[in-house]
């Protein structure tokens, strides 16, 4: 069997065997709408379809009719990775028997059970499930706007044309041009993803243009994965990339687009591309719906990721504030599964199992040099709680860290026929 398969047709298949119980329903089917068609709203919609029959009524919500995934997004960038392969249409969860509206909601009323959309439409609902991503915080960089200057300074952070500039600014750069990114406060998408894209920046600027340098200003003062990448630098790209963290000046910048300027706690710096990836919280109809704390993270219970504000409705992963578990696909289409499960068992009977989670993340450093962090959650009374975990080692040998990027190629077809069919 594949590992796509093992991963997650498998897993998924033990966790919901028997499920779908037989189901004597009232004149009108139960409603499920899901907003948000990546990896957590795409699982939620596609295995509901899939183990609850004709027992639901299921409506996602979904902006874009092809969904570009974020994930993988730095190997675009990096030259290993064709944009369209990172691109998945919503025709087999169509087919499978979901209702798709590609529309924006905007609007949800928790007390009459509604969502309202861009076009007019309103959706009633039983249960509701909000997957939106992420949203960026106004302010967290001082000089820069997501309206504003995304266009000048991208962040590539919501993966699609953004991630595209990125990409043709850094094969643009004039030789011997200084790259600058600006790394997000915790908590963020996907924690090793900025120093990823640093890898693969510094693979294109290394073949392209090895006289460029890169500057990384970080307000953490540690990272994901960090001893792994700066031996994976100083190996493959050595002189190439300076990290700042805030005990030098990371954490006390201001970005200035007009002139292409960076303010490191003082200092003027002239810069040739800027990645700005701002301080984020949860996607803005989970603001909307007022399901939302004041750090602007979405509350959950740990054992089925229902908001701690509202019974019907689920918040599911980059959005959620759950606990140990990062802001990963992975992590979302586990949670999704989960999710999934807790409102059949609510609507139909089925019988709901004790929540279990994973997650993996992988990086490219440089060419078949990939290495990965992992655990298994279980939820405890206050959160989702790490019980295990992994990490790849520094020194490791050539050949288990190409076995680890060919791993990851196996778990990106994996997760997406598991979300989109």
């Amino acid at each position: 069997m594949s590992l796509n398969r093992r991963l997650f047709i498998g897993t998924a298949a033990a966790m919901t065997a028997g499920l779908a119980a037989p189901w004597v329903r009232a004149q009108t089917k139960p409603r499920v709408v899901v907003i948000g068609g990546g990896p957590g709203g795409g699982t939620v919609a596609r295995y509901l379809a899939k183990d609850a029959g004709d027992a639901l009524d299921i409506t996602l919500v979904e902006a874009n009719p092809i969904y570009t995934t974020c994930f993988f997004s730095n190997l675009y960038i990096g030259g290993f990775w064709d944009f369209e392969n990172l691109q998945h249409g919503y025709d087999k969860i169509a087919a499978g028997g979901v209702t798709v509206i590609n529309d924006m909601a905007m609007g949800v009323d928790r007390a009459a059970k509604t969502v309202t959309l861009a076009g007019g439409q309103v959706l009633p609902y039983d249960r509701l499930v909000l997957s939106p991503g992420i949203d960026f915080k106004d302010g967290s960089v001082p000089g820069w706007s997501a309206d504003q200057h995304a266009e000048i300074m991208p962040h590539a952070y919501k993966a699609g044309p953004q991630t595209q500039l990125l990409k043709k600014q850094v094969e643009e750069m004039r030789e011997g041009g200084l790259f600058c990114m600006v790394a997000p406060p915790n908590p963020y998408r996907c924690p090793p993803g900025p120093y990823e894209r640093i890898s693969m920046v510094a693979h294109v600027l290394k073949t392209r243009n090895p006289t460029a340098k890169i500057l990384v200003l970080d307000p953490k003062d540690k990272y994901s994965k960090q001893a792994l990448f700066e031996e994976g630098w100083q190996k493959h790209y050595s002189g190439m990339v300076e990290w700042l963290g805030p005990d030098m000046g990371g954490g006390v910048v201001e970005v200035r687009p007009d002139t292409m300027e960076v303010v490191v706690d003082g200092e003027v710096t002239k810069v040739d591309v800027c990645n700005v990836i701002p301080g984020q919280m949860a996607g803005k109809i989970a603001q909307i719906a007022q399901v939302t704390d004041d750090n602007g993270w979405a509350p959950v219970m740990p054992d089925s990721m229902k908001s701690k504000l509202d019974e019907n409705v689920f918040v599911l992963g980059d959005a959620s504030a759950q606990g140990d578990m990062p802001k990963s696909g992975f992590a979302a289409n586990s949670q999704a599964k989960i999710v999934a499960m807790t409102i059949r068992g609510e609507l139909t009977g089925s019988k709901v199992f004790p929540a279990k989670y994973t997650n993996t993340c992988w990086s490219l450093i440089a060419p078949e040099d990939g290495v990965k962090v992992g655990a298994s959650y279980e939820p405890t009374p206050e959160k989702i709680a790490s019980v295990t975990s992994f990490v790849s080692n520094t020194g490791e040998d050539a050949a288990l860290r190409k076995a680890t990027y060919e791993e990851s190629l196996g778990w990106y077809a994996g997760i997406t026929t598991d979300i989109f069919g």
